[in-house]
């Protein structure tokens, strides 16, 4: 989506993907800093690890306590600081100094894609929660501010929903939050977790403990394949479904006007996702 964004707009910029183990981030963003990239997208496992390696939070990070968009930036003479790619090419306005700024387009991102997708507001609603890792707790925060009725975590590692929950306790003290599935039915059933990225992933609940007919409409935030086990399970069910493309699409419109200055060109950025996740 994003170098078709960059196309549409005739930006000369290419968007490119790199695995990096957790243990070399810190590297990866200071080579890519040296490279004069513009700018980074972090995904699973680093959106937690990269608070603490970056130079300044934007109040979305700090907010949600998660960064998945890196902008590289520099100051110029004024003291002033810019994206790198205001800066001459030929070195003639070269920043003083360089920093790195973190940012989080997650939270956001999902709430459109609710809206869009499912046509479902947050507010009043009770919602379960799978998954409390970077984009998880991202998400519970979100949701919390959104001021859904009740929020139940459930999390691989009980330990991290319980840290999430004590946050939002502290946060918002108006929302009841309970780490555990829900005794009865859901307005909303969000999957924050990873599985469903693999074919033998096994589905990331406990259908002992929660069956899917009990949730009204369920949100997985995989997006490739595009019907995960779970999606599957809950269309079966009679659940209403949408995947993470809407997600995707808008944290990564706001990465795009985070790095360029320029307005995002949505239709564009959907048509190639869908292309890419959906052509046969």
């Amino acid at each position: 989506m994003h170098n078709a964004a960059f196309a549409a707009l005739g930006l000369d910029w290419c968007y490119l993907a790199f695995e990096v183990a957790p243990e070399h981030l810190r590297t990866a963003i200071e080579g890519a800093q040296a490279m004069n990239f513009a700018g980074l997208n972090l995904t699973v496992p680093h959106k937690i690890l990269a608070l603490d390696l970056v130079d300044a939070l934007d109040e979305s990070a700090r907010t949600w306590g998660a960064v998945n968009t890196i902008r590289f930036e520099g100051q110029g003479a004024d003291g002033q600081w810019r994206r790198l790619s205001e800066f001459a090419a030929d070195g003639a306005d070269a920043p003083v100094a360089r920093r790195t700024q973190g940012f989080n387009t997650d939270a956001d991102g999902i709430s459109r894609s609710l809206r869009e997708d499912l046509d479902l507001g947050l507010r009043g609603k009770r919602v379960l929660l799978l998954g409390a890792g970077g984009a998880g707790r991202a998400i519970a925060l979100k949701l919390a501010s959104e001021q859904v009725a009740e929020l139940f975590l459930v999390n691989r590692t009980q330990s991290k929903a319980d840290e999430v929950a004590v946050e939002i306790r502290l946060r918002f003290p108006a929302l009841p939050v309970t780490v555990g599935y829900p005794p009865d039915a859901v307005d909303l059933l969000i999957n924050a977790t990873s599985l469903g990225l693999k074919p033998a992933d096994a589905l990331p609940l406990d259908l002992d403990r929660f069956p899917l007919p009990r949730a009204r409409a369920v949100y997985d935030t995989i997006y490739r394949p595009a019907t995960t086990p779970l999606l599957a399970a809950a269309q079966a069910a009679g659940c209403r479904t949408a995947n993470g493309l809407g997600m995707l699409l808008h944290q990564g419109a706001a990465a795009f006007e985070i790095w360029t200055g320029r307005s995002a060109p949505l239709a564009v950025m959907r048509q190639a996702l869908e292309q890419s996740i959906y052509a046969r």
